[in-house]
């Protein structure tokens, strides 16, 4: 079954929709879980070129990472945290490609029309390019 699942965290009511279900699928399957966030800001995105130091988001994503981290520890859950910067679909492959997980669980928010092609381009580009079969729970952020 799945040894290490990659949980592409967007520090949002929206994980509150996946966490459960990858705890679940954890313990079935004794899976290790990668949370991964990126981090998108400005300053986020010029991090590396302009040699920025973290900005308040960048500390604020570490530190829920962190707290997801313990929470799952706490349920006897083996996990590791990663943070990027920069565009979230190229950091979800690239983090599942170097920490070699089968599975890539993301939530879907359901937008429409002008919206999705806005918002939705994260997951269409992993559904895209990834070789890695997904897990996609649709959030309900009304």
């Amino acid at each position: 079954m799945f040894k290490k699942i990659l949980v592409a965290l967007d520090h949002s009511k929206a994980d509150s929709f996946l966490l459960p279900r990858i705890k679940e699928l954890a313990h079935l399957t004794g899976a290790e879980i990668v949370l991964l966030h990126v981090s998108t800001g400005w300053a986020a995105q010029w991090q590396e070129n302009l040699n920025l130091s973290d900005s308040q988001e960048i500390k604020e994503d570490r530190e829920y990472l962190e707290k997801v981290s313990a929470e799952l520890r706490g349920e006897n859950l083996p996990v590791t945290a990663r943070h990027d910067n920069g565009e979230p679909a190229r950091a979800i492959l690239k983090t599942a490609e170097a920490e070699k997980c089968d599975l890539i669980a993301m939530t879907t928010h359901g937008h429409r029309l002008i919206a999705d092609l806005i918002h939705g381009a994260t997951i269409t580009k992993v559904r895209h390019e990834s070789t890695i079969p997904l897990f996609l729970v649709k959030a309900q952020m009304d």
